[in-house]
């Protein structure tokens, strides 16, 4: 797999090397912000852009599978985190480097990477840097980038729809959280990790490979998407209200000072539930307990900075 993510990197600099797959999800919330404007960007930078429509329903992996080519030297996606998330499977399989417009609700990606929110400042990245590699996690098979939740943020993933996200953005969150609180309650979870299985009641269990996730919250506040580590915590809270007076915290990803919040760093875990319960990928649900986690190291590789401002070398 690196093999492949190396050999499509050395083929940038290559003549024709510079075609690139074009992916827009024009239905995302900001999906006619400015966005022929980043392409005449990149179109001045030199690259020959091809998009191909990706039908309501289609994975973008599947479009990126039938569209690879030997002169296809990278993948720019037009979206949000949910767009990033469905490409993941084919960009880990053919190595393309690939690059990010951000158009989504959230762009909790993009946020962890230093990626501007403006597409048009975002496409003078593409075009002025190096691809470099990211981790990814998995869960069941299931690749992501941010950070995978069994629990509150799973329920919220649920009951925010799309319409929701369009009308209100952000804001969006906080009305659907809103509405969830009080209606949760803790469940019981068994986490077995390096050698060890704890017990707890909690009522989320968040399994992190990026910085930022659910439109504001942060995993931990020295995450990084490319640190060889999952960052895990449970919220194991006693009364719902008390996720109020955590909120700060988790925005900080300083949560972890909260002797009712469980954390650890490892690279594989397992997390098991009474009954099967939902998991939330990027903001899919798209699997289920019992889960095993585990990071995917240089798995895929990202026109991105370095070292975003305030990311920790």
């Amino acid at each position: 797999m690196q093999e492949r993510a190396a050999s499509s990197a050395e083929a940038l600099t290559t003549i024709g090397a510079r075609h690139a797959l074009l992916i827009v999800n024009r239905n995302a919330r900001n999906g006619g912000a400015a966005i022929e404007e980043a392409l005449d960007v990149l179109r001045g930078a030199g690259w020959i852009l091809q998009e191909v429509p990706c039908s309501p329903g289609q994975m973008a992996a599947d479009v990126i599978r039938a569209q690879a080519r030997p002169e296809i030297g990278a993948v720019i996606l037009g979206g949000g985190d949910g767009t990033l998330n469905g490409a993941a499977p084919a960009l880990i399989e053919t190595g393309l480097p690939f690059g990010i417009l951000p158009l989504g609700t959230a762009n909790d990606l993009a946020r962890s990477l230093g990626i501007p929110p403006d597409p048009v400042e975002a496409a003078r990245i593409i075009a002025g840097v190096p691809p470099r590699p990211i981790d990814l996690g998995e869960v069941n098979g299931i690749p992501f980038f941010n950070v995978a939740s069994i629990g509150f943020s799973a329920e919220l993933a649920r009951d925010l729809g799309q319409d929701v996200k369009k009308r209100w953005g952000k804001l969006g969150y906080a009305i659907a959280a809103f509405r969830l609180l009080r209606r949760s309650r803790p469940f019981t979870v068994w986490i077995r990790h390096d050698g060890a299985e704890e017990k707890g009641k909690t009522i989320q269990v968040s399994v992190g490979n990026g910085r930022h996730y659910g439109g504001g919250m942060t995993v931990a506040s020295d995450a990084r998407p490319d640190d060889g580590k999952l960052d895990v915590y449970s919220l194991e809270l006693d009364h719902w209200w008390r996720l109020l007076a955590l909120l700060p915290y988790l925005r900080r990803g300083t949560h972890g000072q909260w002797k009712d919040v469980r954390t650890f760093h490892t690279t594989e875990c397992e997390v098991r539930t009474r009954r099967p319960m939902p998991i939330n990928t990027d903001g899919e649900l798209n699997a289920s307990t019992p889960a095993r986690f585990r990071l995917l190291p240089r798995a895929v590789q990202v026109f991105a900075p370095t070292h975003p401002e305030g990311t920790v070398p």
